[in-house]
C-alpha cells in the first residue's frame, strides 16, 4: 500500500504472526481489552473517529482482517477455508492471545461483525461482551433474500461468483466499482486508504473469497448452530442505522434474540457506515453498553 496520512496519532502499529499470516493492528489505550473489527470494503481505518475516545477507557486492538488492508492475504483452497468466519475468528483469537489477552470485548461492523459473532459462538470463553453494528447473521440474509433485498445487496451474489470473474471485472476499474460506496460524509483521507488497498488485485481476491465463504461455508456453520439451538452466551448489543438494515425492513432485535441469550440494542440516525456517518452517536451507543453505569 502507498504511504498515506496517519489517522491514528499516538497508536502503535504492529504486525502479529498467526497461522493465517501476519495480521496488522493499531494498539493503544488503557483498561480492559477491546478488539475492533472493520467491514467491507474498508480497513481498520473505519474506526479512526472513535478510536481516541475508546482508547481512554479500553486497551484497543484495531485489526485488519485477513485479506484486507495491511494484513496478509492467505492462500485459499476450493472451500475458501481461510476466509470462513470460523477461520478468521480463530485468527483473531490468536492475535489477541499473542498481544496478551485471553478474554476481551469485541465490536464488529459489517464483515467484522460476522467474524465477531462467529468468534462468540465458537469461543464462548474468550468473549466478555459483543457489539455488532448494522448486520443480521449470514444465515438470515441468505434465507430471507427477496427480489428487493437482492437488488439492495447485489454485491453478495456478485462477489461470490467463481474466480476469476468478479476479480477481473473489479480490477479493471477499482475506483469506479468502489468509490460509489463511500458517502460524502467519509473523511477523504480514509477513502484514500481504502482505495489504495483495493488497487491491489490480491486484496480484491481476498474480499471475493470472503464473500464466497459467506455464501457456502459460513451459511452452513450458522445453520448447524441454529439447528442445534446453540446461542451466544456473552451479552450482545446490536446497533443499527436508521437508513441501514432498518431501511430494508429488518427487525434486528427480534432476529438476534434467536442467536444469543442476552440481547439489547438501539438505532442510530445513520446509514450502514455509521462509524463514519455518525461517529459521535455511534460512539455513545457503544459506550453505553460497554461501560457499566456507576453504582
Amino acid at each position: 500500500m502507498t504511504a498515506l496520512p496517519d489517522l491514528f496519532p499516538g497508536f502503535a502499529s504492529v504486525h502479529v504472526e498467526t497461522k493465517s499470516g501476519r495480521i496488522f493492528a493499531r494498539v493503544a489505550g488503557k483498561g480492559p481489552p477491546l478488539l475492533l473489527l472493520h467491514g467491507y470494503p474498508q480497513t481498520h481505518v473505519m474506526w479512526h473517529h472513535l478510536a481516541p475516545a475508546l482508547a481512554e477507557r479500553f486497551s484497543l486492538v484495531i485489526a485488519d482482517l485477513p485479506g484486507y488492508g495491511a494484513s496478509d492475504v492467505p492462500k485459499t483452497d476450493a472451500s475458501n477455508t481461510p476466509y470462513t468466519k470460523r477461520a478468521m475468528a480463530q485468527t483473531m483469537v490468536e492475535l489477541m492471545e499473542k498481544l496478551g489477552y485471553s478474554r476481551f470485548s469485541l465490536a464488529g461492523h459489517d464483515r467484522g461483525g460476522r467474524v465477531a459473532y462467529r468468534l462468540a459462538l465458537d469461543h464462548q470463553e474468550r468473549l466478555s461482551q459483543l457489539v455488532v453494528l448494522d448486520i443480521l447473521p449470514t444465515y438470515n440474509y441468505w434465507t430471507n433474500l427477496s427480489r428487493l433485498s437482492a437488488l439492495r445487496i447485489y454485491h453478495w451474489t456478485f462477489l461470490a461468483q467463481p474466480y476469476p470473474l468478479p476479480e477481473t471485472l473489479i480490477s479493471a476499474d477499482p475506483d469506479g466499482f468502489f468509490s460509489p460506496v463511500f458517502a460524502q460524509s467519509f473523511d477523504p483521507r480514509a477513502v484514500n486508504h481504502y482505495l489504495s488497498a483495493l488497487h491491489d488485485p490480491e486484496r480484491v481476491h481476498g474480499l471475493c473469497e470472503d464473500y464466497r465463504a459467506g455464501a457456502y461455508a459460513d451459511f452452513e456453520h450458522d445453520k448447524s448452530d441454529l439447528d442445534a439451538g446453540k446461542k451466544i452466551a456473552a451479552p450482545v448489543h446490536v446497533i443499527w442505522g436508521s437508513r441501514g438494515i432498518a431501511a430494508a425492513g429488518a427487525k434486528p432485535l427480534d432476529t438476534w434474540k434467536n442467536w444469543a441469550t442476552q440481547v439489547t440494542g438501539e438505532e442510530v440516525e445513520a446509514g450502514h457506515f455509521m462509524c463514519e456517518e455518525a461517529p459521535e452517536a455511534t460512539q455513545r451507543a457503544i459506550l453505553r453498553f460497554l461501560t457499566p453505569p456507576a453504582g
